[in-house]
C-alpha cells in the first residue's frame, strides 16, 4: 500500500509512519511543522519507502510533485492537539480541520483512496454520558476556550461522512483518547507532559481543583495498532479508540511522582480560565472496536510511563 500521513512529522504521526514501514507500505509523510518536529522522523529519512514533504495542507495538495502516482489511503493527522495550542494557534486548528481536511478529502477522491480521519474524544466534550460510546452526541461548548478544536474536529466528522455519501468515497473515523509516549512535545500542556517535567525538576506537581477529574490514558504503540486495524477494517462510522483504564488526576500524579523519584509537593491551583471546559471524566466504551477487530490495549499506565520518562530524561526539551 501507499499511504500519505498528513501530520506525519507528530507525535502519533512519526509513530504512524513508522508501524506503516514496518509492515510494507511505502509512506509519503506530509507535515508543515507548525507543532510536528523533523527529529522525530529523522531515523526514517534513509528508508527507501519513506518520503518526507514540508507541505501545509490548507493549501491545495495536486501542485506538489513528490505527491506523484498512485495512493491507496490517505490518513489525516494533521492538527496542534493540546491544550497550548488551543489558546495559541485557534484560528490554525479551525482551518486545517476544515480546509485541510476537505484537501486531503479531495486528494483521496482523485486516487481513489481511502481515507481515514484522526478525530478526537473531544467530540464528546464534558460528557453527560459515562463512559462515551460512539453513539453519544456529546456536550459541546461551541465558544469556549477548546472549542476551536472540539468543533474542528466535529466538523471534519461532518465533512468525511458527507464526502463518503457524495463521492462514494471510503472513510474511516477514529476517535482518539488520550494517547502518550515518546515523542510529546515536553511542554505541550498536556497533563502527563506537565507532570513529568515539573517532577523531573523537582518543582510542584500542579492539579487544576482537587484531582478527581479522570482521564484514560492509551500508549501510543497501543494506539497504533488499533488506528491501522481501523484503516484497514470496513467500518465506515466513528470507532473509540483509546484505553479504557480510567484515572483520576490525582493518581497519575501520584504515580509519576513514584516513577521518577522525586519529592515534589502536589499542589492544588483553581482551574485557570483557558482551562474552563475540561471534561469532568472521560473513558471510551471500545466495545465497537473489541467486538469487530479484537483490539484491546495491553501496556500499563505505569509501564508506559516509565518509557515515556525514560524519552523525556534523554531529549528532555
Amino acid at each position: 500500500m501507499r499511504a500519505l500521513v498528513a501530520g506525519g512529522a507528530g507525535f502519533i504521526g512519526s509513530h504512524l509512519c513508522e508501524a506503516l514501514l514496518e509492515r510494507g507500505d511505502e509512506v509519503v509523510a506530509v507535515d508543515n511543522f507548525v507543532t510536528g518536529q523533523a527529529k522525530n522522523v529523522a531515523h526514517l529519512l534513509d528508508h527507501k519507502r519513506f518520503l518526507l514533504v514540508e507541505h501545509d495542507i490548507t493549501e491545495v495538495l495536486l501542485g506538489e510533485a513528490e505527491l506523484d502516482g498512485g495512493f491507496d489511503a490517505v490518513l489525516d493527522f494533521a492538527s496542534p492537539a493540546s491544550p497550548d495550542d488551543f489558546a495559541t494557534l485557534p484560528l490554525e486548528i479551525l482551518e486545517v480541520g476544515s480546509t485541510g481536511t476537505r484537501n486531503l478529502l479531495d486528494f483521496a477522491v482523485d486516487h481513489d483512496a481511502r481515507f481515514l480521519l484522526a478525530s478526537t474524544s473531544e467530540v464528546y466534550g464534558d460528557p453527560l454520558v459515562h463512559p462515551q460510546t460512539e453513539d453519544y452526541w456529546g456536550n459541546v461548548d461551541p465558544v469556549g476556550p477548546r472549542s476551536c478544536y472540539d468543533e474542528a474536529k466535529r466538523f471534519s466528522e461532518a465533512l468525511t461522512v458527507a464526502y463518503h455519501r457524495v463521492h462514494g468515497l471510503e472513510v474511516r473515523i477514529a476517535r482518539i483518547f488520550n494517547t502518550y509516549g515518546p515523542r510529546m512535545r515536553p511542554n505541550d500542556g498536556r497533563v502527563l507532559t506537565n507532570f513529568i517535567m515539573q517532577a523531573l525538576a523537582g518543582d510542584p506537581i500542579t492539579l487544576y481543583g482537587d484531582g478527581s477529574r479522570t482521564r484514560s490514558f492509551c500508549y501510543v504503540d497501543d494506539e497504533v495498532v488499533g488506528l491501522l486495524a481501523v484503516l484497514d477494517s470496513a467500518l465506515e462510522g466513528p470507532v473509540n479508540v483509546g484505553n479504557p483504564v480510567e484515572f483520576t488526576i490525582r493518581e497519575v500524579a501520584e504515580l509519576v511522582r513514584e516513577l521518577v523519584g522525586s519529592k515534589s509537593e502536589i499542589v492544588e491551583l483553581p482551574l485557570p480560565q483557558e482551562r474552563t471546559g475540561d471534561p469532568q471524566r472521560r473513558r471510551p466504551d471500545i466495545t465497537r472496536i473489541d467486538d469487530a477487530l479484537g483490539w484491546w490495549p495491553t501496556k500499563p499506565l505505569d509501564e508506559g510511563l516509565g518509557e515515556m520518562i525514560a524519552s523525556l530524561v534523554e531529549q528532555p526539551t
